[in-house]
């Protein structure tokens, strides 16, 4: 079979793409540049590289494969970065390893890889396919809890799930790292990466106002009574939950329940003030193809490493859900994901209003 691996130069894509070799199978390795890599035009974060792009060349060297860079820079800024700074500058907090993963990852790569005869795009992420049943392809979690990816795969279709190969979801990360030792892959103790490609320096409010000036705009932050009791220089560097750079003095801790973008305004209240037993998320994919018919029991995750929390999913109409949790969740960000999971099995997620 021949099959295109999207290699980050990471140790587990690298594992991934060295398990094909090792299984007879014809494996071509194929890279994203995601941004201009010209000396000095700018500085991202430790994934995605020009570091990463020669660790990924080096493996498929290792390996004895081919390996291609394609040009996503485009496709990146569109899908992802864009996206993201809209989202910040609107109140709400993104997930851009989402997007990257739905739209490049499993679309524009995937095209990529019909047009070299492959029959099917292998990543090194965390997460089981169980395809047991005839024309239908399960998304599982990752063996590995801790390293379980399967929350930032919730949009993948029926289509792309079926051309989908996760080599090392069915290991835990110590197991990889051990395959990569075996393998002789020079990417074997690489750390991973731990912050946004293109957020260098972890300052994502810098980040938005380079691309949108006009973010930077002072507004008020009021109690929930409606009272004035401080000021902020921008609505981009807060998210729901947040409790550090408010700039308050209080005598109890005050945290971030509401932006409201339009207004311009944060709204600050007591951490009990945070609990939500409810909320609605529109844009959701069932995985499966189709929603349920009716209210249905589920667990779900309102944020990646949140633990699975009982609740009972409602569809609406177009394409939106609503959710009720069995105990109240602390901080419902709008912007997040909201993931529902049946034990191991994702069936599918949405985009929290």
């Amino acid at each position: 079979m021949r099959v295109v691996v999207a290699m980050s130069g990471g140790v587990d894509s690298s594992v991934a793409a060295a398990q094909l070799v090792n299984e007879g199978h014809d494996v071509i390795g194929l890279s994203m540049q995601l941004y201009d890599q010209q000396a000095g035009e700018r500085q991202f974060g430790g994934c995605c590289s020009l570091e990463d792009l020669h660790d990924a060349r080096r493996t498929a060297a290792t390996l004895g494969i081919p390996h291609y860079i394609l040009n996503f820079e485009r496709q990146f800024d569109d899908a992802v970065v864009s996206t993201f700074v809209r989202e910040y500058a609107a109140g709400r907090t993104p997930i851009p390893c989402v997007q990257c993963n739905g739209e490049l990852k499993f679309t524009h790569l995937l095209d990529r890889a019909a047009a070299f005869g492959a029959d099917c795009v292998a990543t090194g992420h965390y997460a089981r396919l169980d395809r047991t049943i005839p024309g239908r392809t399960i998304l599982r979690r990752g063996l590995d809890p801790m390293k379980d990816q399967s929350y930032f795969l919730f949009t993948l279709t029926q289509a792309q799930l079926a051309k989908a190969h996760f080599p090392v979801g069915h290991l835990h990360k110590a197991e990889v790292r051990a395959r990569a030792q075996a393998y002789g892959l020079a990417v074997a103790d690489k750390p991973d990466s731990q912050e946004l490609c293109f957020v260098a320096d972890g300052n994502t409010a810098r980040f938005v106002e380079e691309r949108m000036p006009a973010v930077a705009q002072a507004g008020s932050i009021r109690d929930l009574g409606g009272r004035q009791v401080g000021s902020h220089d921008g609505v981009h560097h807060f998210t729901v939950g947040q409790r550090r750079r408010l700039g308050l003095s209080t005598s109890v801790p005050l945290y971030i329940l509401e932006i409201d973008a339009a207004a311009n305004t944060l709204t600050v209240g007591p951490r009990a003030a945070l609990e939500r037993t409810r909320l609605t998320a529109s844009n959701v994919n069932w995985i499966a193809g189709y929603s349920p018919a009716s209210s249905r029991l589920i667990t779900a995750r309102i944020r990646h490493r949140n633990p699975d929390a009982p609740a009972t999913v409602k569809p609406l109409p177009d394409d939106r859900v609503a959710v009720t949790f069995d105990e109240p969740q602390c901080a419902v960000a709008p912007g997040q994901a909201v993931v529902f999971y049946d034990d191991d099995t994702v069936l599918g997620g949405g985009w929290i209003d």
